[in-house]
């Protein structure tokens, strides 16, 4: 065989590997990267729907988002939701796991009772609980007014003063919808993650506990000290890093309690429902695809820790 013919004969399965992945990646590039790009090119301008012109307004849009109340508040706000749903919810469900995978029976009970918010419709489940924490007939505040006039009133001061002064209004106080929110986050997002650390720990041979028992783990903390936690180290890292890219996107929750934008005073204004308000509702395109930069910027850094904590083998060995 000629050598041109060898050459073209050794180039030919490269080429036709760029043939037959070339539909996807022009797929990708159609639905992901253009977008993308074209909200990075929209953020520097003052764009909205219907406009004849747009304007190049350079970083106006980003300096907005630093410097106005409303955005400050939209920051703290969802920085707050992230750095608290995403402990509680990963503890929960690894605490949630831990137990069920101890049962003898009853485990796929417990498995779908702790997975129903998961399946359940969060926008039907946000109205449920908005009826439930009504200040004058949710079940909420009638539960808490049946200890008014016990000694659990004694014992607890917060009650004493709700029992004295009326019962908070959940939905309406400042200082308490982005906890209601927070713990709706919650109450969603850990049967997920029990489900995940459930896989994880069907995975952890069994001849690690047998080994660790004949060194002298014989308690069940210094197991999980020794073995669980180490060997669960992987799904840690992917629940803890899907955890954050879902506390980032919550909107329904906002949108269904507070429809009329982000709670009293903006105290529960996530970076998603602000993204809605300014690019659809208010036609403010500029402004909305900042906040989408800087949302992206938020899931990339999240990303390149998950790749970095990964690349160290974080599992047990």
């Amino acid at each position: 065989m000629p050598p041109q013919t060898r050459r073209r004969a050794a180039r030919s399965p490269q080429t036709m590997a760029w043939l037959l992945s070339a539909p996807a990646l022009a797929l990708m590039l159609l639905i992901l990267l253009v977008p993308m790009l074209s909200a990075l090119v929209l953020s520097f301008t003052d764009y909205s729907l219907g406009a004849t012109e747009l304007n190049w307004v350079g970083l106006d849009n980003y300096e907005k988002l630093f410097t106005r109340s409303s955005y400050e508040k939209m920051l703290w706000a969802t920085l707050t939701y992230v750095l608290v749903v995403v402990p509680m919810s990963v503890g929960l469900g690894l605490g949630a796991a831990l137990l069920i995978n101890s049962l003898g029976r009853g485990r796929e009970i417990y498995k779908t009772i702790y997975f129903l918010p998961v399946m359940a419709t969060l926008l039907a489940m946000a109205i449920v609980w908005e009826l439930m924490l009504h200040p004058t007939i949710g079940m909420v505040n009638r539960t808490l007014e049946m200890g008014c006039g016990t000694w659990i009133e004694s014992l607890w001061p917060w009650l004493a003063d709700g029992c004295a002064n009326g019962m908070p209004i959940w939905l309406g106080d400042k200082d308490y919808a982005l906890w209601v929110v927070c713990f709706i986050g919650i109450w969603q997002g850990f049967g997920f993650n029990m489900v995940l650390y459930l896989a994880g720990l069907t995975g952890i041979p069994r001849d690690l506990y047998n080994a660790a028992e004949m060194d002298g783990a014989r308690s069940a903390w210094e197991r999980f000290r020794l073995v669980t936690w180490p060997a669960l180290g992987p799904t840690t890292v992917f629940v803890v890093t899907i955890t954050c890219i879902r506390a980032f996107q919550v909107f329904d929750t906002v949108e269904a309690l507070f429809p009329r934008g982000g709670g009293p005073s903006k105290s529960a204004y996530m970076m998603m429902f602000a993204i809605y308000e300014k690019g659809i509702k208010q036609n403010l395109i500029g402004v909305g695809a900042a906040i989408t930069m800087l949302f992206l910027l938020f899931v990339m850094i999240i990303t390149v820790i998950q790749r970095r904590l990964t690349e160290r083998k974080v599992h047990y060995s």
